[in-house]
């Protein structure tokens, strides 16, 4: 866009009210306006004095519909801090020297200043009570006052001379003690009417310093958008840049039209850092925020989100692996979402309770509820269940894991090969999308040859002849076709190098996947012991024995559930940043799309 430098501002206002169109911004130049310097640092004071203040009075978060009178409350908030502070560092000394008189007593100092001007004169220390010398008593008047754990404070009477002895000499406070402590009181009191001051401004004015904050930042984003013009033809006119959704850009072009304004629309190139927008399902929008724990794709790339939410759910399930712990997290966002609190982050809950679903299914495979085997139940659903569904189960007099079926230690194997395929066929979508299908045909073949091997693997009746075909078609993929264009000898040698990385890094990508059987393992055991912690350690007597072992049950199982669970968070999200994206070819690195509004 080109716009004449007297209409900028005006055109700016129009292009924000259209709300569309990504402004790409000249950092260089918005980092050294000392105007957006200016409104950062009021931003940023007003923010740190909206936190404080929601200390005092969360809950709300309403924002008032017009932010007159902000300076006056920032004013009337930083008195009041100041005055707080004062009172506090006030009341610190005070007791600081109240302390130090409760171990002497109450009693009038200035009764010292006359003593010693009739040549009495009273030093105070303190030692411990193994250093306190019982010759001090005749030679200084050493008179004990009081012992305080391991220390002895005393008092010698001199002519004046001050005592050379292994104590520490203290200074007394000028104010008695009674004095002292009804400082204490009165600044006690001059602090909790700050406070309850403090807490009725906050209470009342935050909406306006919410108002103030939402206009500080409006300004800050038009100032910075306002620096990205690039002047042109002798600063008469600015050179703005900025991406439009395609579905927005006929409605912006309209409004465009409308306008005193060049434009020029196209298509972006490859070599464009183009923003990005999410566009998933209500489900898989859940799994975003995990993906951008990472990065961001690129704008050029296959959004990843879709492929590993599902791996994610299974894989969070089986780390935690325990019906109870799953059925806990469902009910407590279930009773979350239905209160209607904290709607900003219905998100969050809802992907919690999606895998506390998971959780649930999954903990069936071992057929755990905290920590108890539900299979020994004698409940004939449970028992086809185990029969014929389950996996593995924990004999809980044993410890041991029974294993009529397939294991989970194989079956995170298998998932894990599944998923390093998955995102091996993933990476040859994108190449084929971002440069073409013969920069795929590496990957293509090995995904033959891995394909191929599996199958040689599970079927044993496979033909042999046919294997090797295909094998040899893959081996031509990736020692001819993994850098095309290049010599050939080069790219062999790439291939010979490419395989031993290969035959390396995927075994131990798979067996990455084996922490998925040990955390569930562990978890489960770990429920067991709490079980007959709580079992073995209650008293014989009725009611007080059953309070502790509902104490050791609650308190047991809280704290695994809590280990569990951040467990169950990590690893997943490990497998899926370091084996799935690495053999997804993902790169990632793109920006979010921040439409000028």
């Amino acid at each position: 866009m080109l716009v004449y430098h007297k209409e900028y501002n005006t055109f700016l206002e129009k292009l924000r009210s259209a709300g569309v169109v990504h402004i790409e911004q000249r950092n260089a130049d918005i980092t050294e306006s000392h105007e957006i310097q200016k409104l950062q640092a009021e931003y940023s004071s007003y923010i740190r004095l909206v936190a404080g203040l929601e200390k005092l009075a969360p809950g709300s978060k309403e924002i008032a519909s017009s932010c007159e009178g902000a300076q006056d409350v920032v004013a009337r908030a930083e008195e009041l801090y100041t005055t707080l502070e004062s009172l506090k560092q006030a009341l610190q000394v005070v007791e600081k020297d109240a302390a130090l008189m409760g171990v002497w007593g109450d009693f009038d100092t200035s009764l010292l200043t006359k003593l010693s001007a009739e040549g009495y004169v009273l030093n105070f220390f303190q030692t411990s009570v193994k250093s306190f010398d019982s010759e001090w008593s005749e030679k200084y008047n050493a008179v004990i006052i009081k012992q305080k754990g391991s220390r002895v404070y005393f008092v010698t009477v001199t002519d004046g001379t001050v005592p050379e002895i292994d104590a520490e000499l203290m200074r007394l406070p000028e104010n008695r003690l009674a004095a002292l402590l009804a400082e204490t009181e009165r600044l006690q009191v001059e602090i909790n009417l700050a406070t309850e001051q403090l807490t009725s401004l906050a209470t009342n004015k935050l909406p306006v310093l919410r108002a103030k904050v939402k206009q500080l930042k409006s300004c800050i984003d038009f100032s910075s958008v306002v620096y990205s013009g690039e002047k042109v033809t002798g600063d008469k006119l600015l050179l703005l840049q900025g991406w439009v959704p395609e579905e927005d850009a006929e409605a912006l072009v309209k409004a465009l039209d409308a306008e005193p304004v060049f434009y020029e629309l196209s298509k972006p190139s490859p070599d464009d850092n183009v923003p990005i927008r999410f566009k998933n399902n209500a489900f898989f929008r859940l799994f975003e925020p995990i993906c951008e724990l990472y990065m961001l794709p690129k704008y050029n790339e296959i959004d990843l989100t879709p492929f590993f939410a599902p791996f994610y759910m299974l894989f969070f399930g089986l780390c935690l692996g325990d019906i109870g712990y799953g059925l806990v997290l469902s009910v407590a966002m279930i009773a979350v979402l239905l209160s209607g609190k904290f709607k900003s982050m219905r998100g969050y809950f809802n992907l919690v309770l999606t895998l506390g679903v998971s959780t649930m299914l999954c903990g069936s495979l071992t057929g755990t509820f905290f920590g108890f085997n539900i299979y020994e139940w004698n409940i004939p659903l449970l028992e086809w269940w185990r029969d014929n569904v389950s996996l593995a189960y924990i004999n809980p007099e044993t410890g041991q894991m029974n294993d009529p079926n397939p294991s989970l230690f194989n079956l995170s194997l298998i998932l894990g090969g599944v998923q390093i395929l998955f995102g091996m066929v993933i990476k040859a979508a994108n190449q084929t999308i971002q440069l073409g299908f013969k920069y795929a045909l590496s990957t293509i073949g090995w995904l033959v040859i891995l394909l191929t091997l599996v199958a040689m693997f599970l079927l044993p009746g496979m033909n042999t002849t046919v294997a090797y075909v295909l094998i040899g078609i893959g081996a031509v993929g990736v020692f001819l076709f993994n850098s095309p264009g290049k010599n050939p000898l080069l790219n062999i040698g790439l291939g010979l190098w490419d395989s031993y990385n290969m035959a390396t890094g995927l075994l131990g990508d798979i067996l990455s996947y084996v922490r998925l059987f040990a955390l569930g393992l562990s978890g489960g055991i770990l429920a067991m012991v709490f079980n007959s912690l709580a079992m073995g350690l209650s008293p014989d007597v009725p009611v007080l024995g059953t309070v502790v072992t509902v104490l050791i049950f609650v308190i047991g199982h809280f704290i695994n559930m809590f280990m569990n669970v951040l467990g169950a968070m990590v690893h997943p999200m490990r497998l899926t940043f370091v084996e799935f994206f690495k053999n997804s070819g993902y790169e990632g690195g793109g920006a979010a799309y921040k439409p000028f509004k």
